[in-house]
């Protein structure tokens, strides 16, 4: 069986800066300032180089999507951080869950 490769993971860096502004069609520049203001943050090649990945560039569509709706960079930046948390918080939740169903349906009852 073939091993997993760099594009099956959502979060390998493999897409440069200008892939990435012709994907979507948006400016380079535009993708620097969402860098710089922390609101996506790509790694960055062993020269410098900003590389992002396919959930990089899908959070990209996402506040451009946003920033077309009159947002400010600022309040998107939070709407991120507020949807990352909402995401945590609902995985413990199923988690907490599935211990509570394991737990009903232990024979001894506890």
């Amino acid at each position: 069986m073939m091993s997993d490769l760099p594009f099956d993971d959502e979060h390998a860096p493999l897409y440069s800066m200008g892939q990435v502004a012709e994907m979507l069609n948006v400016q380079q520049a535009y993708l620097r300032r969402l860098d710089q203001h922390e609101v996506v943050t790509p790694s960055r090649s062993e020269g410098g180089q900003r590389r992002y990945s396919r959930r990089d560039i899908m959070t990209v569509r996402h506040v451009t999507r946003m920033a077309d709706e009159g947002m400010t960079l600022i309040a998107i930046r939070r709407i991120l951080e507020l949807e990352r948390e909402l995401e945590r918080l609902r995985g413990e939740l199923a988690a907490a869950h599935a211990r509570l169903e394991q737990r009903e349906h232990r024979p001894d009852g506890s």
